[in-house]
């Protein structure tokens, strides 16, 4: 380890040396007059002064030297369509989008919210907000009106981007229907909606005076010329909403110049991506993994980037890697819950294509057991590298860096702290954990370049979420549980609080509670996250009805099971679905009212329910377990 942990040792040490050292991987208008200004912990600015362009970084340059070389490859298994742009074609459509916005009153500062399936012009929509200093604010496809509302309404967009419908699994998903219901639930909704229509929904539903049409207005704009906006490295580039233990969700703000760094610095030394080759992420831009490693990061690295609208199994389950041979893809990204899938489907697709290219597999978004990682590391024949990280941090916390070192990987472990992060194990009074203790992952602040600067709008929010649970010293809290081994290897054992793991997709048991309780019938619920085999975790529900009469019957209950999961649905989309609804008659709760989740959750996958001293009426556990004993 000797090599990477002088790495890790001058990062920390010799912080402005060393991120001074990494700057020089991106193109600057004008240099940091300050690497890193701490000044008002826990707040801090990177590279202070210094001008640059996200945009320009991940086209512009690039389409300077080698404009013919690929850049985007856009491919959907839904619709059959497959598209290559090069980087002066990608700089061409950025500019055409980013004139669409200045057309439409888009300035530097203002927000506009991206509302699209896994599509080109998605990577237009937020490339062209970065080309002119908007702040774009990416929301899954996959949202309901309801969580799209919200999100309008803290953001405040001036401009909203959508589709008529995305595809999934060969059939059309509307969305345009979505945002007209959550424009009419928002109370900032935004004076224009631009849609692009791919013909998946021929009467979908147009408001006059504030829908335009994208290809009408690309061909208004076709010859525009729009120059790069440059920023002062601190200025916001984005806002992307995550998940809180509140119901409300927290808008997670990126600078500019500190996230252009870093993530070069990351195609560099963790994912070992140059100019000329192909990287394939298996994400969706509504997530972090999306922002940074399907646009930002392979573009500025030089790199040809693929979006791919489909499934991993359609049409069969050699779809990814047949886009691997075809595309010569050197570094791919996907997720443990990914890998799980495909290990039920046939080998024999592993090995029906040549994948001599790819260098490595990279899997994160949550734990990856040492099964799946033995099984796709065996299958594959190439390192699968583990690697943590939050939709807070913008990129890994914990990887095997192999650009600096090739580290032995171990199995089911992210293995080391990235440099940068001064991460270590905490026990809960604020000491520091030995070997093979279990504690809370903190960072030591000032966290590094690309991590979020403060939570948008809301600083007293950044504060009190990430940096209360540690004040002496002020450490930032990751709200994970992990374990570090004497060989300095560590391992992630899940949440502390009430978010949950649902495919690599961060859910709010709280959210999941407040869309059930909007049912009438529904007195009280909690949910809780189970340990599923395929998707890592599922959220389970277990509600108190008001009137018990209501679910006196199999029939009764199946019924509002149904009823229940569809409010879930409308509020907050299909992927926060509750795997069962159960119904008893009160819920398991401390004497001063708080409630035992853990010991529900462990109730729920076969564990001992713990400590029950404190526990107002026992009686409720039983319920419990006969619920779940059907």
């Amino acid at each position: 380890m000797s090599n990477y942990k002088e790495f890790h040792r001058r990062s920390i040490d010799q912080r402005d040396e060393f991120w001074a050292e990494q700057a020089q991987l991106v193109d600057w208008h004008k240099p940091a007059e300050q690497i890193c200004d701490f000044s008002k912990p826990p707040f801090v600015k990177w590279f202070k002064g210094g001008e640059t362009n996200l945009c320009y970084n991940a086209v512009d340059r690039h389409a300077a030297k080698r404009p013919d070389d690929r850049a985007l490859v856009y491919i959907s298994t839904e619709t059959n369509e497959e598209k290559v742009y090069s980087f002066a074609e990608l700089q061409r459509e950025v500019e055409r989008m980013a004139a669409i916005y200045q057309d439409l009153g888009v300035k530097r500062g203002d927000r506009v919210l991206i509302y699209m399936p896994m599509i080109a012009e998605a990577a237009f929509a937020m490339l062209a907000c970065a080309r002119i200093g908007a702040i774009h604010s990416v929301v899954f496809g996959g949202f309901a009106a309801g969580s799209l509302a919200t999100r309008i309404d803290d953001a405040k967009p001036v401009l909203m981007v959508s589709s008529d419908a995305g595809m999934r699994n060969g059939k059309p998903v509307p969305y345009k229907h979505l945002v007209d219901e959550a424009c009419k639930l928002a109370e900032f909704p935004p004076a224009k909606v631009l849609i692009v229509d791919r013909g998946l929904d021929k009467g979908f539903p147009k408001v006059e005076s504030r829908d335009v049409d994208y290809a009408e207005l690309r061909a208004k704009h076709i010859d525009a010329k729009v120059p790069v906006t440059w920023l002062e490295s601190s200025e916001p580039s984005y806002i992307l909403y995550t998940s809180g233990t509140t119901g409300k969700p927290k808008g997670v703000q990126r600078d500019t110049g500190g996230y252009t760094v870093a993530l070069a610095a990351s195609m560099k030394h963790i994912f070992t991506g140059g100019s000329g080759e192909t990287m394939f992420s298996t994400s969706d831009i509504g997530w972090v993994v999306g922002h940074s490693y399907i646009i930002y990061g392979p573009l500025i690295a030089g790199m040809a980037t693929i979006m791919y609208e489909g499934t991993p199994l359609r049409p069969d389950a050699g779809i990814w890697w047949q886009i691997v041979e075809k595309y010569k893809v050197s570094v791919m990204f996907s997720a443990p819950t990914a890998v799980r899938v495909l290990k039920k489907q046939d080998p024999a697709f592993l090995k029906k294509y040549d994948l001599s290219s790819l260098k490595h597999l990279f899997l994160a978004g949550e734990p990856l057991d040492e099964t799946s990682h033995k099984w796709i590391m065996s299958e594959l024949g190439i390192p699968v590298i583990d690697n943590y990280w939050q939709t807070e941090t913008g990129w890994p916390m914990l990887a095997i860096v192999r650009g600096v070192e090739d580290s032995k990987i171990k199995l089911g472990s992210p293995a080391f702290p990235v440099y940068g992060y001064d991460l270590r194990i905490f026990r809960e009074d604020g000491s520091e954990c030995g070997p093979n203790e279990k504690g809370i992952v903190g960072i030591v602040p000032p966290l590094p370049p690309g991590c979020l600067s403060t939570v948008w709008g809301q600083d007293e929010r950044f504060v009190s979420t990430y940096f209360s649970l540690f004040t002496d010293p002020v450490v930032y809290s990751s709200s994970d549980w992990g374990i570090k081994d004497e060989n300095g290897y560590h391992t992630i054992l899940g949440r502390m609080d009430d978010v949950i793991n649902v495919a690599g997709h961060r859910l709010g048991t709280r959210e999941i509670e407040e869309a059930v309780q909007t049912h009438p019938a529904i007195a009280e619920v909690a949910v809780v996250g189970v340990h599923d085999e395929l998707k890592g975790q599922m959220p389970m529900a277990f509600a108190v009805v008001k009137d018990a009469s209501t679910v006196d019957t199999a029939e009764k209950r199946a019924a509002l099971e149904k009823e229940v999961m569809k409010k879930v649905d409308e509020s907050l989309g299909a992927i926060a679905r509750p795997a069962r609804v159960h119904f008893i008659n009160g819920l398991p709760k401390t004497r001063s009212g708080k409630m035992l989740r853990r010991s529900i959750q462990a109730l729920a996958e076969g564990r001992d329910a713990g400590d029950l001293t404190t526990i107002d009426d026992p009686t409720t556990l039983d319920q419990i377990k006969a619920a779940l004993a059907g």
